[in-house]
């Protein structure tokens, strides 16, 4: 106790040159009414305040289970997801890789195709032009011979007479009998 009011009358000392006043006296101040009230209250409080603060701790103790439970999950969600993902990765790789070499074989066999339309066309060309050509050979032929008729025809009007038209079918009667 004189310990007490020696720190007591030490720090009122020291206060008081602050002007700010503290009374010593502890019996007048109620220090022990308080400190007895203060420890009532804690040897009643600690048993209510010890099974709230086990309580708590429980509750935060669960919640940390449940996270760490929670995390556990989504660690093996997102390996499972990310599994998934290179799954769907090799997928893409595939179908890229086939849809090239379908795109080639289907650009390959259109230009093989063009190709032989091109020749198959080319051919047909030339064969309706030989087929042409040899129609307006025909033709000319044709017209050229009856150009050659008419004039014959009209030199032999002028120059023919009964006599040389009686050795013309005399001499194409005897070639008929060879």
């Amino acid at each position: 106790m004189d310990l007490l009011n020696q720190t007591l009358n030490s720090f009122s000392a020291q206060i008081s040159d602050l002007s700010v006043g503290l009374n010593p006296d502890i019996f007048e101040t109620n220090v022990v009414n308080i400190t007895i009230l203060l420890g009532g209250i804690i040897y009643l409080g600690s048993n209510a305040l010890s099974a709230s603060l086990s309580e708590r701790q429980q509750k935060i103790l669960g919640a940390i289970q449940e996270a760490e439970e929670r995390l556990q999950q989504a660690v093996a969600r997102l390996a499972e997801s990310e599994k998934q993902l290179e799954q769907a990765q090799l997928v893409i790789d595939s179908i890229k890789t086939d849809a090239e070499k379908t795109a080639m074989q289907v650009k390959s066999t259109i230009l093989n195709d063009g190709k032989e339309e091109i020749e198959r066309l080319t051919s047909a060309a030339k064969s309706q032009v030989t087929t042409i050509e040899a129609k307006v050979r025909k033709q000319i032929s044709d017209y050229v011979v009856a150009l050659a008729l008419k004039r014959v025809t009209l030199q032999l009007e002028g120059k023919l007479n009964s006599n040389l038209q009686q050795q013309i079918i005399d001499r194409n009667i005897s070639k008929l009998s060879d």
